[in-house]
């Protein structure tokens, strides 16, 4: 695979924040029904944890994990991280108030919109435009054009999140700028797919989706499932007979945001297979998501062992599986 193109950072961050064992936690039997809600208040502990960490990328990643499972009661946790040593950390909690539509915490937002890190700003100018005050959106659209190439990226992203169609034009001329960097080019496509722009289907993302390089088919995936038409749907089923695991799971998930189970099989098989969650690594940080996306009652049963594992990225992944399963 070639390397740093997808989302995974998880992996290369997380290895050495737990000790590991290679014996599998998980087997084929005795295993019982499990109920999302009666492990609720455990994966909220680990929420609540996470957003504590010493580690910045945990800290990062369990904000992620509040704002896709809508855990407003984590709140506060989020308000704390708006002030947090780490630039990452300050931007994904300012971007999750917007996210959750934290209506009370304007003013502290607010603040943050002259703030001296330009990644700030813009994460700020999103979540005031979220919670109904847009007057400073077009401090995004005019880092579109930053020569820093990570405040150009974050730019496109949250343009892609504001689903604003008239920003499809600025995205489209930033992916062919010479001077974008491939971050760049890739988050532009996604965020185009994500305003529903269909003609990003045959232009990028079947390239994507057919390339040699299996990160560049997870990509293709998730631009897929961005746009979320039936051809795009379609084409993700496709990728279920992938020769690639990691691919496999990948489409399991994104079909499971989807909310199509087609992918439920590939996910009840890797776990049947007993990996050994207490290792992160791309197999099963993909599995252990698609439990949660997929939400299948066949499924549920593997949902305590996430929460069980040594490794802290395995036990918040598991975390927001709970929490989305129990909605």
């Amino acid at each position: 695979m070639k390397k740093s193109l997808i989302s995974l950072a998880i992996i290369v961050f997380a290895v050495g924040l737990t000790g590991c064992t290679e014996e599998p936690l998980l087997g084929t039997a005795g295993l019982r029904p499990a109920s999302a809600n009666a492990l609720r208040p455990k994966a909220m502990a680990i929420l609540k944890s996470s957003l504590e960490h010493e580690n910045a990328f945990i800290r990062t990643h369990a904000i992620e994990v509040a704002a896709t499972s809508q855990c407003k009661e984590m709140a506060p946790y989020l308000l704390k991280r708006m002030r947090d040593s780490s630039v990452a950390v300050r931007f994904s909690a300012i971007v999750a108030v917007g996210d959750m539509q934290c209506v009370g915490y304007e003013a502290q937002v607010q603040s943050q919109l002259t703030d001296a890190n330009p990644n700030i700003k813009i994460a700020a100018a999103y979540a005031m435009a979220k919670l109904n005050l847009p007057q400073h959106t077009d401090m995004i659209r005019k880092a579109v054009a930053s020569a820093d190439q990570t405040v150009r990226a974050n730019a496109v992203l949250l343009l892609g999140k504001l689903g604003d169609k008239n920003d499809l034009d600025l995205l489209y001329t930033v992916m062919q700028e010479k001077d974008s960097s491939e971050k760049v080019g890739i988050q532009a496509v996604e965020s185009i797919a994500r305003l529903g722009d269909n003609r990003i289907y045959r232009t990028k993302l079947w390239a994507m989706q057919i390339s040699l390089y299996a990160d560049d088919r997870v990509m293709g995936i998730r631009g897929m499932g961005a746009l979320g038409t039936t051809e795009a749907e379609n084409a993700i089923v496709a990728m279920l007979k992938d020769d690639v695991q990691e691919v496999r799971l990948a489409a399991a998930g994104e079909l499971g945001k989807l909310g199509n189970r087609a992918g439920e099989r590939e996910v009840l098989d890797y776990f049947k297979s007993g990996p050994n969650l207490n290792r992160v690594n791309m197999a099963n940080n993909m599995a252990v998501q698609a439990l949660g996306y997929t939400k299948s009652s066949r499924l549920k049963v593997y949902l305590p062992a996430t929460l069980e594992s040594e490794s802290e990225m395995i036990r918040l992944l598991g975390a927001q599986a709970v929490l989305l399963s129990a909605k």
